[in-house]
């Protein structure tokens, strides 16, 4: 099946050349989810795209009767972010002209939904599809809200047009994957709603992270939290439902890069997940594949004690021991004294998840993080 391809302008520069979101649609022959897979919101962090540009040639393969619903993919999302550059480095984490998060950025209709009480009571004997239905009427209503301040003559911060635009192609979607890496040196895993973790295997990564507190406005987030609070005050209200409605962030190895072994990962997380869901026909899901979840706060990042050189440092993925030699740090001065080296020992048990790209540090910079499970 051949997907429908279309064109979003975003942003004209000064220069008039125009920034554009390209979208693939695989829409199937049966009635069923849609499902919204993006990748590249960060500009350094490329791997998702060739992640889409697998899918789009496996779904491309495929009947249409394979697909139950539609999928939408969109790679490059924030092409202003992609195109950032310091030198050789990819940059793109930060907007450039305010200095804010480009995933810190989205709209989050839980933080202004002040009747909810009021709504949950009235939908309170309405079958779970009726609610959901009421509910994201509500949502759009409040979303239309926002094109109105985008619109008007004082207009909005590009950021704000940015989201509209992003946040607009997957409002009604039931499943949202967002495809990240990290901005430094890391291994494969998730990011997953504690509400929602019981699905975290089926993207077959060793690793999960708990989503058990917010940073704050990122895309998985402001999806989902407005659906997760409406089944709590629901619970709270004594009718226990779960909407089949899901937000997934995959990061996916190392920033900078497109790893092969990474990106094989998030393919055939991907297509089992789909499977799973029953987006993807007569497919075979694995069940079985262990995944860790753990809390984001057995997370530790280890920072440097002094300006210097980091060397000796133990690999992504290896296991340590509380007491072990997890780096050296290689420190000049300016007092007539020789070069010291600093040894830096684990706190905890656990395994190296994440490792700094540069490996010249000022004191209290970013070293390292370990995973404690």
């Amino acid at each position: 099946m051949n997907p429908q391809i279309s064109n979003i302008e975003l942003l004209k520069l000064a220069s008039g050349d125009i920034f554009t979101l390209q979208v693939y649609k695989f829409i199937g022959k049966n009635l069923g989810k849609k499902v919204y897979i993006q990748a590249n919101l960060h500009g350094a962090e490329v791997v998702g795209n060739a992640v889409i540009y697998e899918l789009i040639e496996f779904f491309s393969s495929l009947e249409e009767n394979s697909i139950a619903g539609e999928i939408w993919l969109v790679p490059v999302c924030n092409p202003l972010g992609t195109n950032q550059r310091g030198h050789f480095f990819s940059t793109g984490r930060f907007n450039s002209y305010d200095g804010i998060n480009w995933n810190r950025i989205f709209w989050d209709y839980e933080k202004e939904c002040l009747d909810l009480d009021e709504f949950a009571r009235s939908q309170i004997n309405n079958p779970t599809d009726l609610i959901r239905q009421n509910y994201l009427q509500k949502i759009k209503h409040a979303w239309s809200k926002q094109l109105e301040k985008i619109q008007k003559p004082s207009r909005v911060p590009w950021r704000q047009e940015y989201r509209y635009q992003l946040q607009s192609l997957c409002l009604d979607a039931d499943y949202v994957i967002d495809l990240h890496s990290s901005s430094n040196q890391a291994i494969e895993f998730l990011f997953c709603f504690q509400e929602r973790q019981d699905n975290a295997k089926y993207f077959l990564l060793d690793y999960g992270l708990l989503m058990d507190r917010y940073d704050g406005d990122a895309f998985d987030e402001s999806f989902l939290k407005p659906w997760l609070a409406l089944e709590n005050k629901l619970s709270q209200l004594g009718k226990d439902i779960k909407f089949d409605i899901e937000s997934w962030t995959l990061e996916l190895g190392s920033g900078m890069t497109i790893n092969p072994k990474s990106v094989a990962k998030g393919v055939a997380g991907i297509k089992n997940y789909l499977a799973a869901k029953k987006v993807l026909q007569n497919s075979v899901v694995n069940h079985s594949h262990p995944v860790n979840v753990v809390s984001r706060k057995n997370l530790t990042s280890y920072y440097a004690p002094t300006g210097g050189m980091i060397q000796n440092r133990l690999g992504l993925g290896g296991q340590v021991a509380a007491g072990d030699r997890v780096y050296q740090l290689l420190s000049f001065n300016k007092q007539q004294e020789l070069p010291k080296i600093f040894d830096i020992y684990a706190e905890t048990d656990g395994i190296i998840f994440d490792i700094s790209t540069n490996q010249c540090v000022n004191q209290g910079e970013y070293v390292l993080d370990i995973l404690n499970y």
